[in-house]
This record gives C-alpha cells, structure tokens and sequence, in this order.
C-alpha cells in the first residue's frame, strides 16, 4: 500500500499567519503526521498580511488561471507555494486580489466584519477543491480546520462524491473556541450552491452564524476533533447526539493519539479517543 494522503485546509498557519490556536495546531499536526509516514499537502488563503517576500510565496503558473463562481461571477484563482524548509513541507496559498488583498484579515480596521466574507469563504472552499483536482492529487482524508473552511464538507459529500480524486475521501472536522460574531448574510446558503447541488445541501448553513456553518460541517463530516479546550455548549451537545467518532482535546496533545484516528476514520473503524 502506498502511504497515506492527508489534506489540510485551514485559514491560518504558523509561521504565515497568527490568529488564534488554530495556527499552532496546523503548523505541528502536519508535519507530526509526515514524520510518521502520511503524504501531506497543506491549503490556505494568502490573506494581505501574509509577507510575500519574507516567506517567499512564488506563483504555481501550472496551478492558476482557474476561474471560480460564485453568483454567476467569474473569479480568478492564483495559486501559490511557500516551503516550510525545517519540516520538509509546502504549503499552497489560494489568492485573489478583490477578496485577499487588504491589510486586515476578517475585520475592517474598526472592528466591522467584512460584508463579503461570505463570498471570501465560498471562493476558498471550492478553490480548495479545485486546486486538489487540478494537483491529481486524491487525499485519503481531509481535515478541515475552522469556520472558514466548512463548506468543504458539504462539497464533497454531494458535488464531489462521485469525482475520482474525492470519491474515497473521507472528513476531518476540526472544532474550535475561536469563532465569529453576527452572520455571513441571508443569501450565504443561496450562493455557496454549485452546479449540480440542491438548496437542501446547504440548507444547514442558512443561518450564516457561527455555530450554524459548524454544526453543518459536523452532519457531513466522518469524524470530529475537539481542538480546544472550552467549546460551545451548543456545539458540545451536537458532538454528542452525532454519534462520529470523536478525538477528545484532551487526547491531543499527544499526536500519536490523531495518527491512530485518521487510521481508523480511513478504515471504517468507528471509535472515540477520550
């Protein structure tokens, strides 16, 4: 058997991008997991504050040029790549100049949430996607990390459940204490629809809030990692009545703890680690 694929796709990674706890985990999980033998690939956003020269991003011109749509518009995707050199590692940035290039991430300079980061968070989702597509590159698993990444789960489990490079895959979902306020607007559910995909496959989403694009990532996801140590109640309870298999954050902290639940998440091996 060859080794096994796993994707990350997250918003924020040390040492690009220091938001929350999330960079931390998605800077020591993959190459923790490398080191034990899984191929790793690692997606993110190239947000405006990530230095281009200081960690010398360069464009994949055989990866860009795509174009993804999002209420019928046409948005060009440029993909680019930075090495991590002491962990062996690369990782993949998704730009687009209207939706990344500002010198703040989520949040205007006066705190207000960007109106578009519905549309942002859509682009990012199916560019994910794509960009692995276009890799020809079939992950055995992916783990999403954050609310910025929940579509994913979603994509696949309905546009791409029968795409070759997706079809076996099988979805990590990461929870964690670090959110957003307000929503994603009215319309968020309406536009992250692709072709091929029916309003009850987003429906979860609706709301635009944060708990709600968690809780829908969590319906379509395999299994489901508890990445803080304080989470929502609310969310804490849908854990629960899910019945997948969970990895207790307490269990974290020891990586040998996730390599054995991706194993068993890719096997069919239903179990929780608590």
């Amino acid at each position: 058997m060859g080794k096994t694929k796993l994707l990350f796709i997250t918003h924020e990674m040390s040492p690009f991008l220091d938001l929350t706890a999330i960079s931390k985990i998605t800077r020591t999980l993959p190459q923790a997991m490398q080191e034990k033998g899984f191929e790793i690939r690692i997606l993110m956003p190239r947000f405006g504050n990530i230095n281009e020269r200081r960690n010398r991003l360069h464009e994949v011109i055989r990866l860009s040029g795509m174009n993804i749509v999002i209420d019928e518009n046409d948005n060009p995707l440029i993909i680019k790549v930075a090495s991590i050199p002491a962990a062996r590692m690369q990782v993949y940035f998704l730009d687009n100049e209207d939706y990344f290039h500002r010198k703040y991430v989520f949040n205007d300079a006066k705190g207000k949430f960007y109106a578009d980061n519905d549309e942002r968070t859509i682009f990012f989702c199916k560019g994910a996607l794509e960009t692995v597509k276009k890799l020809g590159w079939a992950p055995d698993i992916v783990h999403c990390h954050g609310w910025m990444s929940s579509l994913v789960p979603a994509y696949l489990k309905t546009n791409y459940k029968d795409d070759p490079t997706f079809k076996d895959a099988k979805i990590v979902y990461s929870i964690y204490e670090n959110g957003f306020d307000g929503t994603l607007g009215d319309n968020f559910a309406k536009k992250a629809l692709m072709k091929g995909m029916e309003e009850k496959d987003t429906a979860s989403y609706a709301a635009g809030t944060n708990n709600a694009l968690v809780k829908a990532a969590l319906e379509y996801a395999d299994g489901v990692v508890l990445g803080a140590e304080t989470i929502d109640e609310d969310l804490l309870n849908f854990v629960k009545k899910s019945e997948k298999p969970v990895l207790d954050h307490q269990a974290t902290a020891d990586m040998e703890n996730y390599y054995n639940f991706y194993q068993e998440i890719a096997t069919d091996e239903l179990v929780s680690v608590a």
